[in-house]
């Protein structure tokens, strides 16, 4: 919430007259720094359509501004929220547009995380083995400038790859690097996804555990309701009422589920809420 109020604050001090020609100096848009960031908070909080309106109306207000930069900035600093959401052709679509963008004026960096954030969506749809050498690939780039932000999320995904391949000890490498790198440098944003992962990780490894794999699931359901991220919060509970549910504690995981479910008041054609509620019809038959 504080985030939330912080980057609301910043929109209102936005003046168009005053600061739109820092673009040049700072190197994109304020406006569309803010209105970029702002939707993966709302996402978190648990606004999935809010999220997506702040989406559509950086890009828009960034082609209508005509400067490149702050253009390629809303498309790949966006493509995240669209990834949360699911929307993973409009993902590549945009990523697409940001990396031709960003050769043409020789911006290396967002063409990276251009290309990185297409690995994910390969290690989201099945295309593991691709994944890993895009993932791979920008993750050695980002190490290259010394810069640690945006880590513990690409080797999470990368380590939901690595295990989609069988691959089980670089998975536990990939998401205990991960977990170390939320705790060092205090980029919690994505701390109870990387402990979820862990978790399913740890159900699909030869030394299966459903002790170990429920410790990560609470972990990362108690970091999200201590950070009131209820997106978050949602996915943990999704992953303990399965494991609840395969130990014949079905009355438990639905209960546990439909809690997290019933605050939603939006979003409900997202992949994460449709995909909650399958599972609680499933739970209730």
């Amino acid at each position: 919430m504080d985030s939330r109020a912080h980057y609301d604050q910043a929109l209102s001090l936005y003046d168009a007259d005053k600061h739109r020609s820092w673009a040049t100096r700072f190197g994109q848009d304020i406006r569309v720094s803010i209105l970029s960031f702002r939707p993966i908070t709302l996402w978190m909080l648990g606004y999935p359509e809010s999220a997506l309106t702040d989406v559509y109306q950086v890009i828009k207000g960034a082609r209508e501004m005509g400067h490149a930069a702050s253009l390629i900035y809303a498309l790949a600093a966006t493509s995240i929220p669209q990834l949360l959401v699911g929307n993973y052709s409009l993902v590549n679509a945009q990523t697409d547009e940001a990396i031709a963008m960003a050769e043409e004026i020789g911006e290396a960096s967002w063409k990276a995380i251009g290309a990185t954030v297409q690995g994910y969506v390969l290690a989201l749809t099945g295309k593991s083995a691709e994944a890993v050498h895009r993932i791979t690939a920008g993750i050695a780039a980002s190490r290259s400038t010394g810069a640690t932000v945006w880590l513990p999320k690409g080797l999470s995904y990368l380590a939901k790859a690595y295990a989609d391949l069988g691959q089980s000890d670089d998975a536990w490498r990939s998401i205990r690097e991960a977990i170390v790198l939320a705790e060092r440098t205090k980029e919690r944003w994505w701390e109870a996804e990387v402990n979820r992962n862990a978790g399913e990780i740890v159900l699909r490894s030869p030394e299966q555990s459903a002790a170990k794999a429920e410790a990560y699931f609470q972990r990362a359901l108690d970091v999200a309701r201590k950070q009131q991220a209820k997106s978050w919060e949602l996915r943990a509970a999704m992953s303990i009422a399965r494991l609840w549910r395969d130990q014949g504690k079905g009355d438990e995981a639905r209960e546990l589920l439909a809690q997290v479910y019933g605050w939603f008041a939006e979003g409900f054609d997202t992949s994460d809420l449709k995909e909650a509620k399958a599972l609680l019809d499933d739970l209730s038959s």
